[in-house]
Parts: C-alpha cells; sequence; structure tokens
C-alpha cells in the first residue's frame, strides 16, 4: 500500500500540478512531505513495534494510512494536500519497518533470504506499478483516486493481519522512548529540506532559507550528539560499529537517493516531453514490475547461498547503466528502441540488488533490534529520496512551472540522470567492504538447523533467541 501510493503519485504530479497550480517547489513538497514524515518517525515507530508488540503498530500503521489517504483525496489545494500527505507518512511510518521486523523475527535463519526476497519484490512490484495503476485511476475520473483507492486495500490488510499474523515484541526492551530524539531528528530533516526545497527560487540570503539552514543544522547535530550520551537512543551508536551494517546503509542512502531522482522525474518526462498518457506512461515502467516479479526472490536467495557482495556491486552498476540508457528518452525517442531497453536494464539492477541489501542489514543487526534496523535502513532510504527530490529540481535547473516546458525539462532530465548514476556507482564502491558471509548459517549449531521451510519459533511471545541475525 505504502510503495504502491508512492509511485502513483509520481504518475499523478502533472495532472495534480495543473489543477492545484503547483509550482516545481509545491510539487515537491508534495513529494518530500510525506518522505519527511516517513524518515523522521520510522525509527522511533521501530522501537515502538519492538516494544508493544510489532503487529500492533503495524496495524495502527495501516489504519492511519487509509484515514490519511481519504483527506489527500480531499485536498482542494496545494497547501492542504501537503499537509495531509506529512499525515499520510506518519502511518507509513509506522507499517513499513514492522512489516519487516514481523519477517525477521519470525522466519527462521536459513528462510529469511527467500521471505525478504519476497518482500522486497512484493515492495519493488508495488513502486513499479503503481504508475500503470496511477495513470489508469488519473484517467478513468482523477488524482484523487489514486489516495482512495488505499482505503479498500487497508481493509484488506487489516483482516489479514489480525487472522494469520503472530504477534512479537523484544521482551528485553527496557527505559524510555527518545522522544527527544526524534523531534530533533524530524525538526533537523524538516529545516534542511526547506533550505533545499526554497533556495533556488528564494535565494540564499532570504531570512526563511537562512533560518531553515540554522534550524536544520543545528538539529540534526543535537540529534547525533545526543544519540551518543542517551542510554535509550532512537539509533544505538554500537550497531554502526559493525563495518558491514554501516556500508550496507550507506550504499542504501546513495542508491535510494538515485532512485527517488529517477523516478520521480521518469514520469514527468514521458508525459511532459514524450506526450504519453498517464495510462502509456505507467504501461512504460510495466518490464520494470516483471522483471522485479521473477527475479527479486531467486535473488535473495542467491544472496542467502553465496553471499550478499557480488550483488551489491553488480546491482548498482547495472542500475547505473539503465540510468544512462535513460538520458536517451527524449521527445521522438521510440518506445521499443530506447525506452524499452534502458527500462529492461534499470530493473534488472533493482531485482539484483534490493533483497540483498536489505537482507544484509538486518543480518548485520542482532535479533532482538529487528525493529530498530529496519527504521535505521527504512530512515536513510527515504532520507536519501527526500534529499534527492530535494536538490535535483535546482541542479537541473527547474523552478517555477519549468516542469510543463519538453525543452527545459530535457535538459534536466539528462543531467539529472549523470548525476543518479554517479550515485549509484558510488553504492558499488562501498559495497566492496561488505562482509560476504553476514547471511550465511555457519553460526549455527548443525542440530538446531531445519529443512527450508520450517520455522524454529512462532515468535508468538518473542523473537527466536537461538538463532543469530
Amino acid at each position: 500500500m505504502a510503495m504502491l501510493d508512492g509511485s502513483i503519485v509520481n504518475v499523478a504530479l502533472p495532472r495534480i500540478g495543473a489543477e492545484l497550480h503547483a509550482p516545481v517547489a509545491g510539487l515537491q513538497w508534495i513529494l518530500d512531505g510525506y518522505l519527511l514524515a516517513l524518515a523522521s518517525l520510522i525509527l522511533i515507530a521501530g522501537s515502538l513495534g519492538d516494544r508493544y508488540g510489532r503487529r500492533r503498530t503495524f496495524l495502527v500503521g495501516v489504519v492511519w494510512f487509509g484515514a490519511a489517504s481519504v483527506l489527500c483525496g480531499l485536498a482542494v489545494s496545494t497547501e492542504m494536500l501537503v499537509i495531509t500527505r506529512v499525515l499520510q507518512g506518519i502511518g507509513g511510518a509506522l507499517l513499513t519497518p514492522g512489516s519487516l521486523a514481523i519477517l525477521q523475527s519470525t522466519f527462521a535463519h536459513d528462510d529469511r533470504g527467500r521471505a525478504i526476497g519476497v518482500w522486497s519484490g512484493l515492495g519493488g512490484i508495488a513502486a513499479a506499478i503503481g504508475p500503470l495503476v496511477g495513470g489508469v485511476l488519473v484517467q478513468v475520473w482523477s488524482w484523487r483516486l489514486g489516495f482512495l483507492i488505499n482505503v479498500p486495500i487497508a481493509v484488506v490488510c487489516v483482516w489479514f493481519a489480525r487472522r494469520y499474523v503472530p504477534e512479537s515484541r523484544d521482551e528485553t526492551a527496557t527505559g524510555r522512548l527518545d522522544v527527544r530524539g526524534s523531534v530533533l531528528g524530524a525538526v533537523g530533516l524538516a529545516g534542511v529540506t526547506a533550505a533545499l526545497v526554497e533556495a533556488p527560487t528564494r535565494g540564499l540570503a532570504d531570512p526563511l532559507v537562512l533560518g531553515a539552514v540554522v534550524v536544520g543544522v543545528g538539529g540534526l547535530a543535537l540529534f547525533v550528539w545526543l544519540q551518543l550520551h542517551e542510554t535509550t537512543p532512537l539509533v544505538p551508536p554500537s550497531m554502526f560499529a559493525n563495518r558491514t551494517f554501516s556500508l550496507a546503509n550507506g550504499l542504501t542512502f546513495v542508491v535510494y537517493a538515485a532512485l527517488g531522482g529517477v523516478l520521480m522525474l521518469l514520469v514527468l518526462q514521458l508525459q511532459v516531453s514524450l506526450g504519453y498518457s498517464p495510462t502509456a506512461a505507467g504501461l512504460a515502467g510495466l518490464p520494470i514490475t516483471i522483471v522485479m516479479l521473477l527475479l527479486s526472490g531467486r535473488s535473495g536467495a542467491l544472496a542467502q547461498r553465496i553471499g550478499p557482495r557480488t550483488q551489491l556491486v553488480v546491482g548498482p552498476l547495472v542500475l547505473a547503466a539503465g540510468m544512462l540508457l535513460l538520458t536517451r528518452v527524449a521527445p521522438g525517442a521510440s518506445y521499443p528502441g530506447t525506452v524499452l531497453p534502458a527500462v529492461l536494464v534499470f530493473g534488472l539492477g533493482l531485482a539484483t540488488m534490493v533483497a540483498p541489501v536489505t537482507a544484509t542489514v538486518l543480518a548485520a543487526a542482532p535479533d532482538e533490534h529487528a525493529g530498530v534496523a529496519s527504521g535505521i535502513n527504512n530512515a536513510i532510504a527515504r532520507s536519501g529520496s527526500l534529499i534527492a527530490i530535494a536538490v535535483l529540481p535546482a541542479i537541473a535547473g527547474l523552478t517555477g512551472e519549468s516542469y510543463s516546458d519538453p525543452v527545459a525539462l530535457t535538459a534536466g532530465w539528462r543531467m539529472s540522470l549523470l548525476v543518479c548514476a554517479g550515485l549509484a556507482v558510488v553504492g558499488a564502491v562501498l559495497a566492496l567492504g561488505v562482509s560476504n558471509s553476514v547471511l550465511t548459517a555457519e553460526d549455527v549449531a548443525p542440530q538446531e538447523k531445519l529443512p527450508l521451510g520450517k520455522c524454529l519459533h512462532c515468535a508468538v511471545e518473542a523473537p527466536p533467541t537461538h538463532v543469530r541475525g
């Protein structure tokens, strides 16, 4: 639901901008308002799941997300839509880490690679099929239907979760929640985002921009200081002592920044510069869905068998190649000769990398911190996208309503792709330092291993304690 919604909004941006008369900064805030709430609160949401129950937190998030989606669908101005998107992001923060932590705490060690591969694959498929679904919904009625479609999905999700998902929590969790850290993180990210979004139009000397810089940098600095001195921090510094955990999260940041920038601009480029309808723009990305569907589960299982390093190096490089191919997507370009090869390579890179990097981050953290590790990785991924969406339009020279001009948009599109391809290459370099044995089960005693498909512990009360993450 969360991943589908994000990509539906991307394809609906031209129609939203036209109906609400939103400039580039308005479109950025519609995307970044959601990501800001998600990235800021996902850390404390992971802790809430570990402490009060992962299924319970997940269910609250689903209901909240559905209710906020209704408000998004009723928005009558850019400002109202931004506010309701922030509310939607709060629900996304509650449900996203909970879903992954449930898998990590419920499945046996040997099964997790495949389970997380399926989770990543379905999430990737939802993100990829979103433009198609969004295009159809926009053309059937309005961009508003792209938000309202979340309501029946939420109802079905709540029914299945209550019926089939066991509750799990970290029984060792003690102390108070780091609410101060969560607030400082949110304030810091909000300040930095505001400065990056508003600086191109207001100028660096504008009081609002200068104030946002001070608030953002100061908030993030205080957040880091608090995490180093807090007894129960949102982000335990000890987790980053593990080199693989740190490098995998660094890879996540740069690669998801690249993905956020490409996915934001791709549907704009197809609709504005190539004249695609919303539905056609969605169909153009369908090969990404097919590749993810066919290969993501296998990619997770392969990483479990041979180690993740190869895929974490090759995947971002293939992504970079796909981004370079996308630079050829310009007015007059044909779909079979230009768009199709680029999205196929792009999808192959995603399928190669997404499941292994998620499994690597969780495997490098202790089982009892599954929710925290998932929250950290999700926050870093969303922060990467948040920063990219705030920065790339300025790098590409897109301001005001210039995104509606095919010439200006194409020039900005190509510049953005070069930047994003460079970020993907940085991710591949970081992956060279990842431990290749992090997903192996060699530290589990032979008598404790079970055949694939058998679960060591149903995790009704707590995650397994005899299998390391």
